[in-house]
């Protein structure tokens, strides 16, 4: 992605992918929302969704950090740091 995005653009584009692979409506998915418990990710959905967020936004989420992210918001402030340095 070669435009500057800002904290709204990618949750609303995190919002998009994990709705889109979870088959849930974008409403469902709030800031707060923990994968597992309120989406019901399981260990499959979620190497999915960590891949479709790495393709996406064109960032590596090392499997360490993927396993330490359970919600949203901890997703989009990971993305948010990426970005900021790849600059």
């Amino acid at each position: 992605m070669n435009k500057t995005l800002t904290e709204e653009d990618v949750l609303n584009k995190i919002r998009e992918v994990v709705a889109t692979q979870l088959g849930l409506d974008e409403s469902q998915v709030s800031e707060d929302a923990s994968f597992t418990n309120d989406l019901g990710a399981d260990s499959l959905d979620s190497v999915e969704l960590v891949m479709s967020i790495e393709h996406e936004f064109g960032i590596k989420i090392p499997d360490e950090r993927a396993n330490k992210i359970s919600n949203i918001k901890q997703l989009k402030d990971f993305i948010m740091e990426k970005l900021s340095v790849k600059v």
